[in-house]
């Protein structure tokens, strides 16, 4: 069986929940909202900067002002996304792989004939 490989885009959001210590509801929150992993250095720099939120509740803050909720209904962590986004795209490949086969007919091109057909 070959090993579930993540995807580098959600790669990068692994490393993001490493770095920042985000729980993965918060990498989720950050996801929907659109945001760009390689940007929050900038927006993590709170000790420097103490004006600014630290990262984690100032996800939480945007997401709430955004969706008018604290949290999504559903918290995936990126590992089960990609999860996910593997069998679906398994699913697409064995639904056209079943699709071109009816469309081909039986092999050969030969096109079976019934025994009552025949003259």
């Amino acid at each position: 069986m070959a090993k579930s490989q993540v995807p580098p885009k959600l790669q990068l959001w692994i490393e993001t929940r490493r770095r920042y210590h985000l729980t993965h509801a918060q990498v989720q929150m950050a996801f929907e909202l659109g945001m760009n992993p390689k940007k929050f250095g900038g927006l993590a720099n709170h000790k420097q900067e103490p004006w600014k939120l630290p990262l984690p509740l100032f996800i939480e803050a945007l997401y709430e002002r955004r969706f008018g909720r604290p949290r999504p209904e559903r918290v995936v962590s990126i590992e089960e996304r990609a999860k996910e986004l593997a069998q679906k795209k398994a699913l697409r490949r064995q639904a056209r792989a079943t699709r071109r086969a009816a469309a081909q007919g039986p092999p050969g091109g030969a096109a079976i004939v019934e025994a009552g057909d025949r003259e």
